[in-house]
């Protein structure tokens, strides 16, 4: 009898060991449950000229790559974890993005919603979009045409996985690409040139 009950030891002492050695995914929260704040979608634009940081946040100028697009022309909207309301803390930015849009007609928004690392890639490109049409509600709440916007979610394809939070809180951001011309490509005949990058 020994020698019978010796193999069911090992099978479960194996049994247990792989179980131990399993490590625990983080649990997220149901996609449905993050789609409004705790006090509902708050897109009322806040006076800018009211805040004495605006003149921090102007747009820079610089030059277009190849694919006709400029990056960092305005600073990114950062958000809280797994969340996407656009905080009253970044609205400044996207009211900077307005202001560099309206000052430069020709151009179009590329809005990249952009994650952390943590959780599955289908969640993070879903929360990823949420993100961005976060930007785009409020900034045509602010009067930009919604035919001036595009959105792409990037998930967590640019993410960090090492760093801890102080990394992962870039991370998650829209990132504001000024377009040059009517759509993703060429610029339109007549558009006016960047101007020149330092």
């Amino acid at each position: 009898m020994k020698s019978a009950s010796k193999p069911f030891c090992l099978a479960l002492a194996s049994l247990a060991l792989v179980f131990a050695a399993c490590t625990k995914k983080p649990v997220r929260p149901d996609p449905s449950a993050t789609m409004m704040n705790e006090t509902g979608s708050n897109l009322n634009p806040q006076p800018v000229s009211s805040n004495p940081d605006l003149a921090t946040l102007q747009p820079r100028e610089g030059g277009f790559d190849a694919n006709n697009q400029l990056r960092g022309a305005v600073e990114p909207v950062y958000f809280a974890l797994d969340r996407h309301e656009v905080k009253a803390d970044q609205r400044p930015k996207v009211a900077a993005a307005k202001a560099y849009l309206d000052k430069n007609p020709q151009y179009r928004v590329l809005l990249e919603g952009h994650c952390d690392w943590r959780g599955t890639a289908e969640y993070n490109l879903a929360l990823g979009d949420r993100r961005a049409n976060s930007v785009k509600k409020y900034l045509i709440s602010l009067g930009v045409s919604a035919d001036k916007i595009e959105t792409v979610s990037k998930g967590n394809e640019d993410a960090t996985k090492e760093g801890g939070d102080a990394v992962w809180a870039k991370d998650r951001r829209v990132e504001f690409v000024i377009v040059n011309g009517a759509g993703m490509g060429p610029p339109p005949a007549g558009a006016t040139p960047a101007p020149a990058g330092p």
